[in-house]
């Protein structure tokens, strides 16, 4: 089980020392992310956490995202649609995405860092990252066709 109460206490601390100030809206809307196991875009977590904050803004959502992603916290999904989603889960995890509905799961597969550090040894590069995603029907949107 994953102490969610600790990654948040953990989270406000490093913005703390970040010099970053937490407001209650940048409280909510990192524990949201923190909390959902989804991929949530701004404006997901916009209308998630409007009731609670009527005053808050679609923008307010986004320079807080901004803020987590300097700070470490969150870090950024592209997938080659307009929109961005955040991704709290720091560690190194893949994708899979269904092609119909856009529902994104998490897995981990250590072999694929192995091939990172082959492809360093191969070519003489510093590789320090890679991205790989997978794309197909998810189990609702299977049972539907």
């Amino acid at each position: 089980m994953i102490d969610m109460n600790g990654r948040l206490k953990r989270a406000i601390t490093r913005l703390k020392n970040n010099s970053v100030r937490i407001t209650p809206q940048r409280h909510a809307i990192l524990e949201y992310l923190l909390e959902t196991s989804g991929h949530p875009t701004a404006d997901e977590i916009y209308r998630a956490l409007e009731g609670k904050f009527p005053n808050m803004s679609v923008a307010t959502v986004y320079n807080n995202l901004r803020v987590f992603k300097e700070a470490g916290l969150v870090r950024e999904l592209n997938f080659g649609d307009a929109s961005s989603r955040f991704d709290a889960d720091m560690s190194d995890h893949y994708h899979v995405i269904c092609n119909d509905c856009g529902k994104m799961e998490d897995f981990e597969y250590s072999l694929l860092l192995d091939m990172e550090k082959e492809a360093a040894i191969k070519t003489g590069f510093i590789v320090d990252s890679h991205r790989l995603e997978f794309y197909g029907l998810c189990p609702a949107c299977q049972k539907r066709e």
